[in-house]
């Protein structure tokens, strides 16, 4: 194992370079970013490195999961402080291509997830999971990692990269870590950096949201309507959010449900301004007669 971080920029030296690595018979450990890395990622880092011979990390802001009119330009950036952060961590390689190494000119290969990628942000983001699960795969092909990490705040691109890998028999285990927090319990994102003062307080009701939810259910509540509904009111108490969407869905089917009950997972995506968040709960209830149809 290397001692000091190495970083790698070319697709084919990474490659070349995993390749060396799990034929020498080690595990590679691989957590996909953008970058503007915080607590979340760090989280993700720390199992990895704690559960594989090697931890590899890649920074990449891919272009084709974002729409003409999506923060592409505006995504946050800071490498130099991602990699103290990382060599603090002892991540062993950091990749970091260019969208020119990753796409190069003749680039017509897409992946596309048909069914779990189509409601929640693929209704409200045309082609987005399309880019995910493209740029994803080829990473995987890069990085020939053994394990890979995920942040169950983004749970629709993790169940989209489950079912990716398990249809096209991708011999590597993905791992799914819960959510970290602030807190005032706002949800770690790198678009956070994006809100004002006023935003930044007042974002802090999708937490409180989904908290009422939370108990309303622990009370007995099992209408997704209902939860849906007041999860609505009390976010529109905040003057500056605009719901893209509230749902209630089947967490292994992600369709919408009518009744709360088995694992259902309770997801959102809310504008602050022009800042979409995107927050979740995960909830597990057994079925009762009561529970509607």
């Amino acid at each position: 194992m290397t001692e000091v971080m190495r970083t790698i920029e070319n697709p084919r030296a990474m490659q070349a370079w995993a390749i060396e690595q799990r034929h020498a018979g080690r595990s590679i450990g691989f957590v996909p970013t953008m970058g503007a890395l915080h607590e979340g990622h760090l989280s993700l880092v720390r199992r990895c490195r704690a559960e594989n011979d090697l931890c590899v990390v890649s920074i990449f802001v891919n272009p084709r999961q974002f729409g003409p009119n999506e923060d592409f330009e505006q995504y946050p950036r800071d490498v130099e402080h991602d990699k103290e952060l990382l060599r603090a961590e002892a991540v062993d390689m950091l990749f970091c291509p260019t969208p020119e190494t990753m796409y190069p000119p003749g680039f017509s290969t897409r992946v596309e997830e048909k069914r779990l990628s189509k409601p929640l942000c693929g209704a409200s983001r045309p082609g987005h999971f399309r880019g995910v699960v493209t740029v994803v795969l080829k990473l995987f092909n890069l990085v020939q990692p053994t394990r890979a990490y995920f942040g169950r705040k983004d749970a629709q691109q993790a169940r989209v990269i489950q079912q990716m890998v398990h249809d096209l028999a991708v011999p590597i285990e993905i791992v799914v870590l819960p959510i970290v927090r602030e807190p005032d319990g706002l949800a770690m994102s790198s678009r956070n950096a994006h809100l004002d003062a006023a935003q930044r307080r007042e974002a802090v009701v999708l937490h409180e949201a989904l908290g009422w939810a939370q108990k309303a259910i622990d009370n007995g509540e099992r209408s997704a309507q209902n939860i849906i509904q007041g999860i609505q009111e009390r976010i529109e108490t905040s003057t500056s959010a605009r719901i893209d969407y509230v749902s209630v869905i089947d967490f292994d089917t992600l369709r919408e449900v009518q009744a709360v009950q088995g694992i259902v997972l309770i997801a959102m995506a809310v504008f602050f301004g022009t800042t979409r968040l995107i927050d979740n709960i995960l909830v597990q209830v057994e079925p009762t007669e009561e529970s509607p149809h």
